[in-house]
C-alpha cells in the first residue's frame, strides 16, 4: 500500500476506536442523569428549606447534560470525517532539524487525547497554510509563538470518499491547476461546494486575514468571492473562539433561496450556522408599525424594466405604479438614495426641532417644570439626544427630580400619566407623517395620506423612512453583531451604507462584483464606501473566474466587457443561440436539451416575472422535475429550476437556459450578462423573432 492508503487505514482505525470511547462515555453519563432525575423525584421533598441542595442538584445535572451535549457534538464531527479524514499533507522539515515531520491536513483537528499532538491537522491552523501558501521549497508558517521556517521536501494530495482513497500524488502548482479544473468540471448541486481542497494562495490571504476591520472583496463572476467569504467567517470564528461566536456574526444575503444554498458550507467546515436576512426584511422589520408592508429590491426592478420598457429615454409618460413622470421615476428614485439625500435631511432636521414640538409647562402635584426650564432642557442640556427621544429625556429629568426630593418612586400610574403629558408636547411622532413633510420641502410627490394598517411603503421610500427614523430616534447600534457579511455589495445605495454604518461598528466583510449591478447604470461602491466608513477599509480584487467554460466566458465578455478578468481554461460546448416566434417553440426545445442523465441543475432564467411565470406554467405541465423560484422561495432543489434573472445572483447551474428579453431595456445587458455567467458547462440563449 501506498503511505497515504496507510494512514487512511491507520487513522481510520483510531478515530472509530475514539468514537467508540464516546459511545461509552455518552452511556455513562446518561446513566448519571437518570440516577440523578431519580434521586431528585425521591428526596426533593426532604431537601433543606433554603433550597441549598436542590440548587447543587440541579447545577450537577445541567454540568452532566452540557457534558453529553458536548460528546453528541465530538461524535457527529468524527463521524463525518470518516467519510475524509484529510486532503493533503506536507513534509516540513524545520531549520536545524534534519528529519521532516509529516502535517496531514483535514476538515478538523484530531488528536487521540485531549491536548495531545494532532494526527490530522484543522486546515485553519498555522501549519496548514504551508499547504496552501507553498511549492517545495524554503517556507514558514506564523505560530503562537513566532515564526517558524523551514522547507517543504513534498506536498501531497488526496481524495478520499467513503473512507476510500479515490487518488493520491506528489503536488505541484501545475498539478494544482489540474486538480482545480477537474473539481470546476464535476457537475453543479444544489449547495455551494466548500473549497478546502482547492483554495489558492491568493484566496487563502484573504481568508487567513485577521489585520483588516472592513475587508471588501471586488470579485468577478465566478471567482469564488461567496465560498471565500464564508471560509474566512470559519477561519475567523476557528481563530478567535474567546470572543467570537455564531451568534456574533450576520449575513446580509440577497435572498432566502441564496441562503439555503450556502447553509451547509458553516456546518461542513465544524462551525455553527450563523444568523442571516435580506436587509429588506431587516427594514420591513423595522418599520412595522409606522406601515403595514414595504416593497423589496425586486418590486423596484421589476418597476424600472416596465418603466424603462414603456417610457424609453427621451420620452414622456406616468408610470401606472408610482404617479411619476416615465423619465423622471428613476432620478427620483436615485436622488431618494443618494448623498444629496441625506444632506437634506440633515438640513431639514434643524429647522424640524421648532415645528416638532409644542413646549408648555409640567404641573404634578405641586412640582411645576416652567415652558423656559423645558426649552432650556430640551434644546441645550439633551441636545445630542435625537429628536424624538429627547422629550424622554426631559420628563426623566424631571421625574428624578421629583423623586430625589420627595425619596419615593412615582407610583406607575402616575409615571404613565407624566411620560404622556411629554409625550403630548411633540406635533406628531410619525415617522409617515413626518416624511411627507420633508417631501414637501423637497417639492416631491407626497405620500397618500391613509391610516397605518393601510400604509404600503414604495422599496424607493423604504431606506429614505429608515434612516430618518435613526436620526430621530435613539437606540439603533447593534453591538451584538460582531461581524458583518454583505454579500451583493454592488446592489446596496449609498443611503443603504450609511444606515449599515450606523447600525454596525464591526468589522466587515463586504463582497460582490460591479459588473452585475442591478441599476440601469453600473455602480462601483468602492468610489463612495471610504468616504461613510473612512481609512479601515482594504480591498482586495479577484480577478480570476474559476466557474464558467472558455466558450461561456468569452461569450459573456461580449456583453460585459470586465478589464483584467482571467480564466482557469477549461472548455466545453459552444454557446447556443437560437430565435423563435412563439414562446411554444423555445419550450419545445428547452424540454429537448435539458438533460437529467448527466446534469443534476438546469435553469431557465427570464427577464421579468411574468415572463418566468409563464414559462414554469408550461414547462410545469410537461416534467415533474421543474421547480419556480419567487422572491418567498426558501429552498433550491434539483431539476429545471424557473426564475427572474435577478433571483438566480449567486448561483450557479450545469445549464443555462437563456429565455427572451427586451432590448429596449435599460437592464438588458445586466440580464444577458448575469445569465450567461450562471452556466457552468452549457448556456443556450433563446430570443423572440421581432
Amino acid at each position: 500500500m501506498s503511505r497515504g492508503t496507510d494512514f487512511l487505514v491507520f487513522v481510520t482505525d483510531k478515530i472509530k476506536k475514539k468514537i467508540g470511547e464516546i459511545n461509552e462515555n455518552i452511556r455513562e453519563v446518561q446513566k448519571d442523569i437518570e440516577g440523578m432525575h431519580d434521586y431528585y423525584w425521591e428526596n426533593y421533598t426532604e431537601m433543606d428549606q433554603y433550597g441549598y441542595e436542590d440548587f447543587d442538584n440541579r447545577q450537577a445535572l445541567l454540568t452532566q447534560v452540557n457534558a453529553n451535549q458536548e460528546n453528541l457534538k465530538t461524535r457527529h464531527r468524527l463521524r463525518r470525517m470518516l467519510d475524509s479524514p484529510f486532503f493533503g499533507s506536507v513534509d516540513f522539515v524545520y531549520e536545524g532539524e534534519e528529519e521532516p515531520e509529516i502535517f496531514y491536513i483535514g476538515i478538523g483537528n484530531f488528536a487521540q487525547r485531549r491536548g495531545g499532538i494532532p494526527l490530522i491537522y484543522d486546515w485553519r491552523a498555522p501549519v496548514s497554510s504551508l499547504f496552501y501558501d507553498y511549492d517545495k521549497g524554503t517556507a514558514f508558517y506564523e505560530a503562537p509563538l513566532g515564526r517558524m521556517e523551514g522547507e517543504i521536501l513534498s506536498r501531497w494530495q488526496y481524495k478520499i470518499r467513503g473512507g476510500r482513497m479515490i487518488y493520491e500524488f506528489e503536488s505541484d502548482m501545475k498539478i494544482d491547476d489540474d486538480i482545480l479544473k477537474q473539481e470546476l468540471g464535476a457537475n453543479s448541486d444544489t449547495q455551494l461546494k466548500n473549497i478546502v481542497r482547492t483554495i489558492q494562495k491568493e484566496q487563502n490571504a484573504i481568508i487567513r486575514n485577521t489585520k483588516d476591520k472592513i475587508l471588501v472583496i471586488q470579485g468577478v463572476a465566478g471567482s469564488g468571492k461567496t465560498s471565500v467569504a464564508l471560509h474566512r467567517i470559519a477561519y475567523l470564528l476557528y481563530h478567535d473562539r474567546e470572543n467570537l461566536h455564531s451568534s456574533n456574526i450576520l449575513i446580509l444575503s440577497p435572498n432566502s433561496v441564496f441562503a439555503d444554498y450556502i447553509s451547509h458550507i458553516l456546518p461542513e467546515l465544524g462551525e455553527e450556522n450563523i444568523q442571516e436576512m435580506s436587509f429588506d426584511l431587516y427594514a420591513y422589520r423595522e418599520l412595522k408599525g409606522t406601515v403595514s408592508d414595504c416593497e423589496d429590491r425586486y418590486h423596484q426592478i421589476e418597476k424600472q424594466m416596465r418603466t424603462s420598457r414603456d417610457f424609453p429615454e427621451g420620452i414622456q409618460g406616468q408610470d401606472p405604479t408610482t404617479g411619476y413622470a416615465g423619465d423622471s421615476a428613476g432620478a427620483i428614485y436615485r436622488w431618494k438614495q443618494s448623498e444629496e439625500y441625506v444632506r437634506a435631511v440633515e438640513g431639514f432636521l434643524v429647522e424640524l426641532e421648532d415645528r416638532l414640538v409644542d413646549i408648555r409647562d409640567v404641573e404634578y402635584k405641586g412640582a411645576i417644570l416652567k415652558t423656559e426650564e423645558i426649552l432650556t432642557l430640551f434644546y441645550r442640556k439633551f441636545s445630542g439626544t435625537p429628536l424624538l427621544s429627547r422629550m424622554r429625556a426631559v420628563m426623566e429629568y424631571f421625574v428624578d427630580e421629583y423623586e430625589t426630593l420627595h425619596g419615593r418612586t412615582l407610583p406607575d400610574e402616575d409615571a404613565v400619566w407624566i411620560q404622556e403629558k411629554f409625550h403630548s408636547m411633540y406635533v406628531t411622532t410619525d415617522l409617515y407623517e413626518i416624511y411627507n413633510w420633508l417631501l414637501k420641502d423637497c417639492g416631491l410627490p407626497l405620500l397618500p395620506d391613509i391610516p397605518a394598517e393601510k400604509r404600503v411603503l414604495a422599496y424607493e421610500d423604504v431606506y429614505p423612512v429608515l434612516y430618518l427614523k435613526y436620526r430621530l430616534c435613539s437606540g439603533t447600534v447593534r453591538r451584538e453583531i460582531r461581524h458583518l457579511v454583505i454579500d451583493e455589495m454592488q446592489d446596496y445605495s449609498y443611503l443603504q451604507y450609511v444606515i449599515l454604518e450606523r447600525l454596525f461598528t464591526c468589522n466587515m466583510t463586504i463582497l460582490g462584483d460591479r459588473a452585475q449591478t442591478m441599476d440601469e447604470k453600473p455602480q462601483d461602491v468602492l468610489q463612495f464606501l471610504p468616504g461613510i466608513f473612512g481609512s479601515k477599509i482594504r480591498r482586495i480584487e479577484m480577478n480570476k473566474s474559476y466557474r464558467n467554460t472558455a466558450e461561456i466566458a468569452e461569450y459573456a465578455e461580449k456583453i460585459t466587457p470586465v478589464e483584467g478578468i482571467q480564466y482557469i481554461r477549461r472548455h466545453g460546448k459552444e454557446v447556443e443561440e437560437k430565435q423563435y416566434a412563439v414562446l411554444q417553440e423555445a419550450m419545445e426545445e428547452i424540454l429537448r436539451r435539458a438533460d437529467p442523465e448527466n446534469y443534476e441543475t438546469a435553469a431557465v432564467l427570464t427577464m421579468t416575472e411574468d415572463e418566468a411565470e409563464e414559462a414554469y406554467q408550461y414547462l410545469k405541465e410537461r416534467r415533474e422535475d421543474v421547480f419556480y423560484i419567487d422572491r418567498d422561495s426558501s429552498r433550491f432543489r434539483k431539476g429545471i429550476t424557473v426564475t427572474a434573472f435577478y433571483l438566480a445572483k449567486g448561483l450557479e447551474f450545469d445549464q443555462v437556459f437563456v429565455l427572451g428579453g427586451e432590448e429596449n431595456s435599460a437592464l438588458f445587458g445586466q440580464f444577458r450578462y448575469i445569465c450567461a455567467t450562471r452556466a457552468l458547462h452549457e448556456l443556450y440563449v433563446y430570443e423572440r423573432v421581432h
